[in-house]
């Protein structure tokens, strides 16, 4: 009730301005009808000045959450409703100031007569006079009447806070909340959020999946050579570290993104970048052999960093479920498509189309498709004469270098 009553208070404070300016623009001199014309014009005018700016808008609805206990949500910027809105907002200072005037000066007025019946009968009065009638108290207990009508007027009091807020609350929404078009773009801003935050995880996904199974990759081989070739072991541990530090730097820029839910403004890694993803994987002891036709310039930005996360997610894999020995990328841009192939010689484990968390393989899918694009993955078989045939898990891409209708 004590914030319903400075809502209030705060409507009648804001009606000052243009009563004032109202009470210039209305001389006592002046006809009837021109005064009437002058102070209706005058109020209108103010009123008109101070609901236009955006910036009351989202105050009145902070306001109006916080002390009147609405459950409004926050403005949209949307540029076909913006004048509209601010008509709404102008619409809404007037009852905010009338009811808010009304409940003031009748709560005000009762706190006063609760404490003037007590006072004047403790004082030792013996009449008082209440809007031009005259009361006689009584003396001593015979006064104690004068308690009944201060616990009227508290209650009065109460009362008119509380319906002033009760009529100002659905006031509030209709003129403060959102109409359709602003529902509609309010839905579109939390699904690009929730785009944003999706997109974020798959990147961490990827980055951290596959610097954990190169240092695990990079920590045995250190073990193998820490008594035989000890430059070599501390060469995979330099590599552990630097990987290790890269994917801590990686975690706390998507954590501090999630946290103050803004756009990434640093720049994802594309097709350019391979050469220290490259060197990582063969820092682990694999062999890789790398394969480039056709000018990475071309490649869209976009599709060139889906295709470097797909080629991220694929040596991870390959890593982690095949040999090092064999593993070959295959980069080819031709024909207005960017083809990505990844074979690797299969081992005891095979590669499962879902990673944890339900990324993986079909987290690439799911990227080149949104592309309009085309991913195979699985095994292969590999032909040759005795003895030199085999199988080979294969991951291929094809993306359009340009929109497919």
């Amino acid at each position: 009730m004590f914030r319903n009553g400075m809502y209030a208070a705060l409507g009648a404070a804001l009606s000052l301005p243009p009563l004032t300016v109202a009470v210039l623009f209305a001389p006592p001199k002046w006809p009837v009808g021109l005064r009437v014309l002058g102070f209706v014009s005058a109020f209108a005018v103010v009123t008109v000045a101070m609901g236009v700016p955006l910036t009351v808008r989202r105050v009145s609805v902070r306001l109006a959450n916080g002390l009147l206990g609405a459950d409004l949500p926050a403005p949209v910027d949307t540029r076909g409703a913006r004048w509209v809105n601010r008509l709404r907002t102008v619409v809404w200072l007037v009852p905010h100031m009338v009811l808010g005037g009304v409940v003031t000066v009748v709560s005000c007025s009762a706190v006063f007569g609760a404490v003037a019946f007590p006072a004047v009968w403790l004082g030792g009065a013996e009449r008082m006079t209440v809007f031009g009638l005259s009361l006689r108290m009584g003396e001593g207990w015979r006064g104690m009447w004068a308690l009944l009508p201060a616990v009227g007027c508290l209650a009065l009091a109460a009362g008119s806070t509380l319906g002033g807020a009760a009529m100002l609350r659905p006031l509030a929404s209709v003129f403060l909340g959102y109409r359709p078009g602003e529902r509609l773009a309010a839905a579109e801003e939390q699904m690009n959020l929730l785009a944003q935050r999706n997109r974020l995880a798959q990147e961490l996904h990827d980055s951290i999946g596959h610097t954990l199974t190169a240092s695990t990759i990079q920590a045995a081989v250190a073990v193998e050579l820490m008594g035989s070739d000890p430059a070599g072991a501390r060469r995979a541990l330099n590599s552990i570290e630097e990987t290790s530090r890269a994917a801590m730097d990686d975690l706390d820029h998507v954590l501090g993104m999630l946290r103050e839910e803004q756009p990434s403004t640093t720049p994802r890694p594309a097709l350019s970048d391979l050469g220290p993803l490259v060197e990582g994987v063969r820092g682990t002891g694999a062999e890789l052999a790398v394969e480039v036709q056709g000018d990475l310039t071309r490649v869209p930005a976009t599709v060139s960093r889906e295709a470097y996360r797909a080629v991220q997610e694929g040596l991870t894999n390959a890593l982690r479920y095949g040999g090092k020995a064999g593993i070959r990328l295959r980069i080819v841009v031709r024909d207005g498509w960017l083809e990505v192939e990844l074979t690797n010689p299969v081992g005891t484990r095979r590669p499962d189309r879902r990673g944890p968390g339900g990324r993986g393989v079909e987290g690439i899918g799911d990227r080149v498709r949104l592309l309009r694009g085309e991913m195979h993955a699985g095994v292969m078989e590999i032909g040759g004469g005795e003895g030199a045939g085999g199988a080979c898990w294969r991951l291929l891409v094809r993306i359009p270098l340009r929109s497919v209708s």
